[in-house]
């Protein structure tokens, strides 16, 4: 078994598709706690559509108690992969932390899938996730209670969720079973890797443009929901939490948080059940 080093420096996350949404949310909760934080994503100018960019959420890390590097890395591509995390490790002297976040979304029926968003969703959600954590291992195995945490959801073999989304719900499936796999594989080295998904929607850039607009934003929580259970996580012992299928609630509840009305965006409406729940 690998022995990991000892906490000589602040713990280092590489959070991929982390310039918005529950990406930045945990950057910053990790932040506050004095993590050094590498952001991974594609977003380097401002979008009318899409709130910040990988400079401006390295700023509020920063702001928020962490030390930020802003990364521009396409996940479809190894060599940008190969290059983030070499640089994280450059910069910080280590990683401890992976957080596979970056995804691509396109809920459509088979015959309404076009070959390129197929493509997308498994170029980013699987082969992007499991590229980015085969260059992040060799470091992880030396870094301090080192975690892999996909945002990926329970494999429920409910057939409606097959049904209703085939080529999504592959890609999603994929980055679990990515999670899955590691957890058994990364074993002899302590390394942990778990999948971390919402009770309820979030409201996100995703949820606003591409889901259910306003409306949905309405019946979702913050992303600070499952920044916090991620937080938990991450800072368990990895070699006794790993291959795990978490959800954000039941995790705040194991550590005591059952009041989660500081998450509802709006309380008079109902919360709107996420996905594959």
């Amino acid at each position: 078994m690998t022995t990991t080093q000892p906490a000589t420096r602040p713990r280092t996350a590489l959070i991929t598709g982390g310039s918005r949404g529950i990406g930045k949310a945990i950057a910053l909760k990790l932040a506050a706690d004095g993590y050094n934080v590498a952001i991974a994503a594609k977003t380097t100018e401002a979008h009318p559509k899409l709130d910040g960019t990988i400079y401006t959420a390295a700023q509020e890390i920063e702001a928020a108690g962490g030390k930020a590097l802003a990364l521009q890395c396409d996940i479809r591509f190894e060599e940008q992969i190969a290059a983030a995390v070499a640089q994280t490790a450059d910069t910080f002297g280590g990683l401890d932390i992976l957080v596979n976040n970056a995804s691509a979304i396109h809920l459509a029926p088979t015959t309404d899938t076009e070959a390129k968003r197929f493509d997308l969703m498994h170029s980013i959600n699987v082969r992007g996730t499991f590229l980015v954590s085969k260059h992040a291992i060799p470091h992880l195995k030396k870094g301090h209670n080192p975690h892999i945490l996909n945002l990926s959801p329970p494999i429920n073999p409910n057939p409606k969720w097959l049904g209703a989304h085939l080529a999504y719900t592959m890609s999603k499936y994929g980055m679990s079973m990515v999670a899955m796999g590691l957890a058994e594989e990364l074993k002899p080295f302590g390394i942990a890797a778990n999948a971390l998904w919402p009770r309820t929607t979030i409201a996100t850039a995703a949820v606003q443009n591409l889901l259910g607009g306003d409306f949905l934003i309405q019946r979702s929580r913050t992303p600070q929901i499952v920044a916090d259970a991620a937080w938990i996580i991450l800072n368990r012992p990895a070699a006794q939490c790993s291959g795990n299928f978490f959800i954000d609630e039941e995790v705040l509840a194991e550590a005591g948080v059952t009041d989660l009305s500081q998450y509802t965006i709006n309380p008079d409406h109902e919360l709107m059940q996420d996905l594959f729940i």
